[in-house]
């Protein structure tokens, strides 16, 4: 598919008109991007099935869009944009990443002092030079250091959201070969960490030269690493690593949850081997008889005070207690099964010993979807389109929560566009039924910890989501005052994206969780698990310090298309991951049982 190449092209475009100013191209481009991004369908099939008309029916593609698709299509280029990138040569995609340094910065940066790139942007900032420049300083120099070096540390690695599918489509695959009985992703994929380094995949299989040859030969893969009877490592187009092991059907449930992880919950698990007088590694799960030794007396030969054995035969005899299955070997450990998002020996193992492992909430409990955004603001999809599609996908109720107040950047709306907008979420729920639309708002918290909506207007909205967006470098007591003063608004019922980080571009700003925390009690405000890929926050360390101490929390996608709905599951990983039960997460009421719990918690 063309539509990641055209969809960064439209975003770069968007960040150099953005650079000058430019009123209207840069959101216009901005969120061409996005719905391309969400489109199922190819646009080169697209407009080989009618050309630019063809792509002219795309809901938001007009005439002069389409012409640059077909530009794309036709040449693999598009004049406007190389025009852009001419006039500043630089390495858009990188820079952007750093926090802190928008599109003006970026400008600046490269007509001062000619930085391109991330190296010489470091290099100037190491240098002293960005300091001296006006409208930076050093303060800027510093948070421009920390956040080349969080870049960086993100480097080589995905999001979950997106190998997940990855991995998903390799296990697929394997799984229809013939000869393979078994095919299962390993690692920190099944884990669900938020971000990884690579692909493990595991199978049984009565073949292993066919899975091998095959997974070798995929069309994601750049370069074969090394490829043998039981183990291939190869290099993905997209940079990672990913590794294919065939194992023994009774070795498999070992090698899962040695291959699994994490490193420290394995060490743990093998410490309670070694006290049972037993070995466990990828191959089993082994009870290690005695050392028997027979002796003669030709062999027995005095030392001084020492005896010394001759030619003696010993042999330790392993016998396979468990292995096939991950549940036989943590049963004969005497440990109950732990889920696989849990193991980060974190306590874990000793739950399981004593039979207190929570019962983790699982993806079919949560009822419906408390983030999202319409074309109202910044999303590409229509209200009844994002009611349609939650609806095939299960959900029993959706909250429409487009940005409000005063955050520009997203077409903010103001208290007559929510009028205008609870009029069409009417028509919505009139025409879908058996699925419950919510009015809400996503409403921006400012320096102050005011939300800038008036009360009495927030207090007719189903449910309000307050969020922050700018000011990130406040101090932590600042920060931690802004927030619990925000959580004082009884109409605020959800603190949204609660750490305001972007994994791989931006850090969350600081915070006394446990201050935080205590607040949210008091105030029974809900704090969100925010599952679009690039967030993932709370973290799910901070799930369970919240759950710990009584906070309620939801599940909020922060849907921008249709296609965003799935990220769900990645939210519901998180919450599993902190522990999170059903009774935990307020989406996992049904629709009538959450609005009596939004109205009680605003008395």
């Amino acid at each position: 598919m063309i539509n990641h190449q055209i969809s960064k092209i439209f975003y770069q475009i968007a960040e150099y008109y953005a650079m000058d100013d430019v009123a209207f191209r840069p959101q216009v481009y901005e969120k061409a991007a996005r719905l391309i991004e969400a489109l199922d369908d190819d646009l080169a099939d697209i407009y080989k099935s009618g050309g630019t008309r063809a792509l002219m029916e795309i809901e938001g593609i007009g005439q002069g869009l389409a012409a640059k698709i077909e530009e794309y299509i036709k040449t693999g280029k598009i004049k406007e944009y190389e025009k852009l990138k001419k006039a500043c040569p630089v390495d858009l995609e990188h820079l952007t990443l750093v926090q802190g340094l928008g599109p003006k910065s970026i400008k600046t940066l490269y007509a001062k002092l000619r930085v391109k790139t991330l190296a010489d942007l470091a290099k100037a900032a190491k240098a002293g030079q960005i300091a001296k420049l006006p409208r930076f300083g050093e303060k800027a120099q510093d948070n421009i250091l920390r956040g080349i070096e969080y870049v960086k540390g993100g480097q080589g690695r995905m999001l979950l959201g997106d190998a997940l599918p990855l991995a998903r489509k390799f296990e697929k695959r394997l799984k229809n070969i013939k000869g393979v009985e078994a095919a299962v992703v390993a690692g920190s994929i099944r884990r669900r960490k938020e971000t990884v380094g690579d692909i493990d995949v595991l199978v049984i299989s009565d073949d292993s030269a066919k899975a091998m040859d095959y997974f070798c030969f995929m069309p994601e893969v750049a370069k074969v690493l090394a490829k043998g009877e039981t183990k291939s490592s190869v290099k993905l187009h997209n940079g990672l690593d990913a590794d294919l092991r065939v194992v023994a059907k009774e070795s498999f449930g070992a090698a899962l949850q040695y291959f699994t992880g994490n490193k420290d919950h394995n060490i743990e698990l093998r410490k309670i081997a070694e006290e049972k007088g037993y070995k466990l590694n990828e191959y089993g799960l082994y009870e290690i008889k005695n050392l028997k030794i027979k002796i003669q007396n030709d062999n027995v030969e005095l030392r001084g005070n020492h005896v010394a054995l001759r030619n003696v035969k010993s042999k330790i005899k392993e016998m396979m207690l468990a292995g096939s299955t991950e549940k036989d070997v943590y049963r004969k450990l005497g440990l109950d099964y732990i889920e696989p998002e849990m193991r980060e020996n974190t306590g874990e193992i000793e739950a399981a010993r004593t039979g207190s492992l929570s019962n983790l909430v699982k993806y079919e409990d949560v009822k419906g979807d408390l983030q999202m955004h319409s074309t109202w603001s910044d999303g590409v999809s229509s209200i009844l389109a994002m009611t349609e599609a939650a609806k095939k996908l299960g959900r029993q109720y959706i909250a429409i929560t487009d940005h409000a107040g005063r955050l520009a950047i997203a077409r903010s709306l103001q208290e007559k566009d929510l009028l205008k907008q609870a009029a069409e979420i009417d028509k919505v729920n009139k025409k879908i039924s058996g699925f419950k639309v919510l009015k809400g708002a996503e409403v921006d918290i400012d320096k102050e910890g005011v939300l800038h909506i008036k009360d009495e207007f927030l207090a007719k909205l189903d449910v309000v989501l307050g969020s922050i967006h700018d000011n990130f470098k406040m101090s932590k007591e600042a920060m931690t005052g802004r927030i619990c003063r925000a959580m004082e608004n009884k109409n605020m019922d959800i603190w949204a994206h609660p750490s305001g980080r972007l994994l791989g571009r931006r850090e969350g700003y600081e915070v006394d969780w446990e201050k935080v925390f205590k607040q949210a009690v008091k105030t029974k405000t809900v704090i969100e698990i925010n599952a679009f890929p690039d967030r993932l926050d709370l973290t799910w360390q901070n799930v369970k310090r919240a759950i710990a101490m009584g906070v309620k929390l939801s599940i909020g996608t922060d849907s921008h298309s249709i296609s965003h709905l799935e990220y769900l599951e990645l939210g519901v990983s998180v919450a599993r991951r902190g522990w999170a039960e059903k009774k935990d997460i307020i989406n996992c009421l049904g629709f009538e049982k959450l609005m009596k719990f939004l109205k009680q918690r605003k008395k």
